[in-house]
Formats: C-alpha cells, sequence, structure tokens
C-alpha cells in the first residue's frame, strides 16, 4: 500500500502533536486532550511526534504510549526539524478522516476542540481556530502578522490567523500532496486547494513552561519560505507596478508636449541620487529573492530530506 493512500479503518480524527522541550506539559496536555476527545464520542487516535527535544519529552511520551491504547504511534525524529516537518512525520502515519492538529505546549486549549469538530460536522474542508486574545510578545506577533499577509495572498484564502497551529483538515485533502520527507506539510498549501475553509475563535494561553521553538529568526525563515512558494505570484505583482509606474512615466513626457504643467517639473542631482539608491535597494531585494529561490532548487535538486526518523513505536493495525 502506498504512503500516501489512507487505511482502511473506522477512525475518524487523528490528532498529530509535534512536541518539542515538552516534558513538563505533555503529561498535563494528554490528559486534557483526552478527556476531551472521549466526551465527544468519536472513534479517535493520537500520534506524537517528538521534534529532536534532549530532554525527556522522549521518555515521556513512551511512557504515555504504554498507558493510553488511543496513542496509535510515537516517533523521535533525529534532531530539530520544524514543527511543519514534525507534523509531517505524523501525518505519514495518520489512519483517520480527518486530522487534527494542536500544539502542546498548554498555550491552546483541548477543550476548545467540540467547537472545531461542529463546524467540522457541517461540511467544511478545513475549520481553523484563530486566537481572539493571542498572548505571546511583540517580537512573536509581528512575523506572525507578516507571515499571515504572505499565506493570504499566496493562497488566495483570507483567514484570519494561518498560523493557529489548531486545525482540522478532511484527510484526503492532506493526503493529495504526497507529504514525506522531501516534501513538508505546509498549511498554505493545503488552505490554497480547500473548497471551504472556516475559522472558530480559540482561546490562547501564556506559555507555563520553557521557551517557543518558533524565535524571532525561525519566524524569519519561515516567512521567506513562504514567500520563495508565492513567488509566481510576487514576480507578477512586480510586473505590473513596473509598468504602471513606466505608464504613468510616459504620461508625463507625452503631456510635455501639450501642457504647460508638468509632473515633477524639476529634477534635481538629489532627486535623481535619491532614486538611484532606492532602485539599487529594490534590484538587490529581487535579486536576494531569486538566490533564495535557487538554493532552495538546489537543495530539492539533491534531494536532502528535512527530517529523519530516529524511532517509531507504532501499534499493530487491528
Amino acid at each position: 500500500m502506498s504512503a500516501t493512500e489512507p487505511k482502511k479503518i473506522g477512525i475518524e480524527f487523528s490528532v498529530v502533536i509535534s512536541c518539542y522541550y515538552e516534558e513538563k506539559s505533555i503529561r498535563e496536555f494528554h490528559r486534557r486532550l483526552k478527556e476531551t476527545l472521549e466526551k465527544t464520542g468519536r472513534s479517535y487516535e493520537i500520534i506524537f511526534v517528538n521534534d529532536g527535544s534532549t530532554d525527556d519529552t522522549w521518555e515521556r511520551l513512551k511512557e504515555i504510549y504504554h498507558e493510553d491504547e488511543h496513542v496509535f504511534a510515537i516517533i523521535n525524529l533525529y534532531r530539530n526539524s520544524g514543527q511543519q516537518a514534525g507534523v509531517t512525520a505524523g501525518i505519514l502515519e495518520a489512519r483517520g478522516k480527518a486530522i487534527v492538529l494542536m500544539d502542546s505546549d498548554l498555550q491552546l486549549a483541548p477543550e476548545d476542540l467540540p467547537e472545531l469538530i461542529k463546524k467540522y460536522d457541517e461540511g467544511y474542508d478545513i475549520v481553523s481556530g484563530y486566537r481572539v486574545q493571542r498572548q505571546d510578545t511583540v517580537f512573536r506577533k509581528i512575523p506572525s502578522k507578516i507571515a499571515n499577509w504572505i499565506m493570504r495572498n499566496s493562497s488566495g484564502i483570507p483567514l484570519t490567523d494561518f498560523g493557529c497551529t489548531y486545525k482540522i483538515y478532511r484527510a484526503d485533502l492532506v493526503r493529495a500532496f504526497e507529504y514525506g520527507p522531501f516534501n513538508i506539510f505546509r498549511t498554505a498549501d493545503v488552505v490554497s486547494r480547500a473548497g471551504r475553509c472556516v475559522e472558530v475563535p480559540v482561546q490562547h494561553f501564556p506559555r507555563p513552561y520553557g521557551k517557543s521553538g518558533y524565535t524571532f529568526w525561525r519566524l524569519w525563515q519561515y516567512n521567506m519560505d513562504n514567500l520563495v512558494r508565492m513567488s509566481p505570484r510576487l514576480f507578477q505583482w512586480m510586473a505590473i507596478l513596473c509598468l504602471f509606474v513606466g505608464f504613468l512615466f510616459f504620461i508625463r513626457i507625452l503631456s510635455a508636449f501639450f501642457l504647460d504643467y508638468r509632473i515633477m517639473k524639476e529634477i534635481t542631482p538629489g532627486l535623481i541620487l535619491n532614486v538611484n539608491i532606492f532602485s539599487l535597494l529594490v534590484i538587490v531585494g529581487i535579486l536576494s529573492i531569486i538566490g533564495e529561490f535557487s538554493m532552495r532548487s538546489f537543495l530539492a535538486l539533491y534531494r536532502i530530506p528535512a527530517f529523519i526518523v530516529r524511532e517509531t513505536w507504532r501499534r499493530d493495525n487491528p
């Protein structure tokens, strides 16, 4: 059976959790998640991925695996590869008709899941949580706003909070992308191909333990990745802008033959210098984007995996 084909089993929800330094929070998170899922009365499985944590997160996950038969698989990655890579590793093990994603750091409440399920039952392809009162620092909020803007434009879907992990996806929609180590899960990709999306407000709390793996630098890299992936549309916009500005210059030249009034009557050396500096910065920025795109194409050609699984504990299929 292909890795992209759903396994024939009657599981409704596969809950995929990527963990990074969660030794202090993972037990409380699991307890609350299990209690919430049991109350829904729906069939489910839980898949945990340890994203290269070097604390006792993996040990806690092994304990939970032995204690809870609903934990279908736990996966240990060789090194920290990022949340999207961790989610991809979990998706490859998922057997459910829908895939539920959420964070395990207790900033999102498992108790909000029934509200997302209600909307999912209405026939939506993706149900996305959005954090109404986000409890993060400004250094995380600003890059997140930039990421939301980029993903809204690259996907064409006006979601408020792409960065909120809390989402339910129809599994066949996700599996259609054939994700794996060489093609990792990306929210904007899946959202852009969904027919019906809806957002549900969810609670957001300060992180009680440790620090987030999403540093300012990692968020910047994430934004660059999304920017590169929307390159065709980005260059279309730049082409339209250049043509528009060129048209304005043409109008300015043409008006000089017929009108006494001229746009920008006097062009000073200072203005020319400023225009040249601005043009240089724009050119360097465009070349940087092209260079990033070329580098990613080079790495993709050499098929360097985004993540490598060190160890997987998986229950036998019933």
